[in-house]
């Protein structure tokens, strides 16, 4: 008797163990033949395109890329290794340089990095360099690219042109800067209502210019049960989260008198009024409050906006692909310095390295992000070819000359 039938559910486990049964599976036939379609749809338009298909090698030295690197032992050279590439940046820079100016590779990549839901040790990935075209250019290459592919393999016709978003406003609205579309529900900015409150829980945020107040309204919300209320205010603790502050409203006309929340007796009507003015609410919703530092407020209302949007079936089935901009070049560190937000080689949209120096935390990056159905499939940035910026960068970035060289 075989360990399962091909048409049964069974274990993750189990299916890798006797995965040659598991490749029997219609579901597992049809996922190989449509990678099959897309790498094939991917080379031609490529092709036609004017790029290059080239193989790059797969031993060779450590470059900063990001994430940690896997070392393979030489063993004619004790106590050397080779590094295996978390992408093909130095060669494909290398053919920029010898004056292949469009190449093109379906390559295997490799980062020593934790599992992820979105992120394997070892992964494939379509990777491509141009020479003497600006962002714009690469981004209607890479959309139209995209947009073919899916009508080819899949039949789906994909919105001309994709949407754009700036990284802050997608933080601001979505709480993540890979922001799933499908999901209508958003984050509104409601800290200045609370400006001058007592209630510390909110005053504090409401007067630091590090944190946020937001609301995250759930249609239909004020069915929700207690228990549900605690698994929610659970999963936003995961994020760093204090608690998970809520109204629900029984009855909008009946203005504070038709809400409940062991909230209510500690703010001011007209805060808790205004709110819900903004938010929109109406009788049977509720309202979900995050109030902290900013990044702890986006990651846990982000993901509670997420969970929220496919338990309510808010979540609609179709495919939802965006550009994501503007990103910043640097982050701070959490000790008064800065780290790069991508890498050390993302060119700044600045005209010199004074404007750099003078607001590093303001400057934002010539890089982008393409995003589907919350998952970032692609991105990449205009990388720094002048030595005068690149240089700036590093000092900013507390990198010296030597190890800059």
């Amino acid at each position: 008797t075989p360990p399962f039938h091909h048409e049964e559910n069974a274990s993750e486990e189990t299916r890798l163990r006797f995965r040659y049964l598991d490749l029997r599976r219609e579901e597992m036939q049809q996922n190989l033949r449509l990678r099959h379609t897309v790498t094939r749809t991917l080379r031609s338009l490529l092709d036609e395109g004017g790029f290059i298909d080239m193989e790059t090698p797969i031993l060779a030295k450590t470059t900063p890329e990001g994430a940690r690197d896997y070392l393979v032992p030489s063993r004619t050279h004790p106590g050397k290794f080779f590094a295996l590439p978390q992408s093909p940046q130095l060669m494909k820079q290398l053919l920029m340089m010898s004056g292949f100016d469009r190449y093109y590779q379906i390559v295997k990549c490799f980062r020593d990095e934790d599992l992820r839901a979105d992120r394997q040790p070892e992964f494939t990935q379509l990777d491509i360099e141009t020479a003497f075209l600006d962002e714009e250019s690469i981004m209607v290459i890479m959309e139209s690219l995209i947009r073919e592919t899916f009508k080819i393999a899949l039949d789906v016709d994909l919105p001309d042109p994709f949407p754009r978003i700036a990284y802050a406003e997608a933080l601001e609205r979505y709480g993540s800067d890979a922001p799933d579309l499908r999901n209508p529900l958003e984050l509104v900015e409601v800290g200045d209502l609370f400006e001058g409150v007592e209630f510390k829980v909110f005053a504090g945020p409401a007067s630091d210019v590090a944190s946020r107040i937001a609301a995250l309204l759930v249609p239909g919300g004020g069915e929700l049960s207690r228990k549900e209320i605690d698994d929610y205010t659970e999963l936003v603790g995961r994020h760093g989260a204090k608690g998970l502050a809520y109204i629900k409203v029984n009855d909008r006309d009946a203005g504070v008198e038709g809400l409940q929340s062991p909230i209510l007796k500690f703010l001011p009507d007209e805060a808790v009024l205004g709110v819900l003015d903004r938010v929109g609410a109406k009788t049977g919703d509720l309202v979900f409050f995050g109030a902290d530092k900013k990044h702890i407020v986006n990651d846990s209302l982000g993901t509670l906006r997420d969970l929220i949007g496919e338990e309510r079936g808010l979540t609609i089935d179709e495919w939802q692909p965006l550009w994501v901009v503007d990103f910043p070049v640097f982050e701070q560190d959490g000790e008064g310095g800065w780290t790069s937000s991508h890498h050390p080689f993302t060119a700044p949209r600045a005209e010199s390295p004074d404007e750099v120096k003078a607001n590093p935390g303001e400057v934002l990056s010539r890089a982008y992000d393409m995003v589907l159905n919350g998952t970032e499939i692609g991105g990449g940035s205009i990388r720094i070819h002048d030595p005068a910026m690149q240089s700036a960068i590093f000092d900013l970035l507390g990198i010296d000359a030597e190890e800059a060289n």
